[in-house]
């Protein structure tokens, strides 16, 4: 699964060698916790740490060094510098694709993979400590972040505990609708924090100190 030098991994790529090397850490939420990293304040954080973060704090067993260069180059020479180029205005992160037909189990889906985006967002910006110094702006979107997440799960807390029940394709069809728009934000909300720390970053600005909590 070697990859040439010019071209980035595919999502299909990483996926594969996160799936071979057990991640506990589902790709759509590495994306954002990544990310996340990559805006936070902190100037210390190093992303080989935080690629062994994925696995709780040390890398996994590989079966040899071809195995080793195969996953660090995907995550760290690929997916980590594509998803630096976020920190550009113009380059605007987007969250990963999923099946929208209206079913109870691609609603269910939809609000648990946006919930664990977010929440690899914010683990990824506070970079496992309580409390970061964030810029306001950033300040204020892990507020809003922390709002959709909760709705974005319970959605598919709803979705788990009425599986049983007959399915209104209709109403399913509308939540999904509602969730696109919801999506939209976190989105916007996202790379607006990334943008905030980026700038503040580049002109050393004070931050306000903001507890983890703030998210839920």
């Amino acid at each position: 699964m070697g990859q040439s030098k010019d071209k980035p991994p595919t999502e299909r790529a990483i996926r594969a060698l996160l799936d071979k090397h057990a991640c506990p850490v589902p790709y759509h939420e590495v994306r954002t916790r990544l990310l996340g990293n990559i805006a936070c304040p902190d100037p210390a954080v190093q992303p080989m740490a935080v690629i062994a973060g994925l696995w709780g704090g040390a890398l996994p067993e590989f079966d040899s060094m071809d195995d080793a260069n195969a996953l660090l180059g995907a995550l760290v020479m690929g997916l980590w510098n594509e998803l630096a180029d976020h920190q550009d205005p113009k380059k605007p992160f987007r969250a990963t694709r999923v099946p929208l037909e209206p079913t109870g189990a691609n609603l269910g889906n939809l609000g648990m993979v946006r919930a664990q985006e977010v929440e690899g967002f914010v683990e990824g910006l506070f970079n496992g400590e309580e409390e970061a110094g964030l810029p306001e702006r950033a300040h204020e979107a892990v507020t809003h972040l922390g709002e959709i997440r909760a709705m974005m799960a319970g959605v598919a807390d709803l979705i788990e505990r009425t599986r049983n029940e007959p399915e209104d394709r209709g109403q399913i069809k509308e939540t999904i609708k509602h969730l696109r728009v919801m999506t939209e934000i976190m989105e916007t909300e996202i790379h607006a924090a990334v943008l905030a720390c980026t700038r503040a970053r580049a002109q050393t600005l004070p931050g306000i100190t903001t507890p983890l909590g703030t998210r839920h």
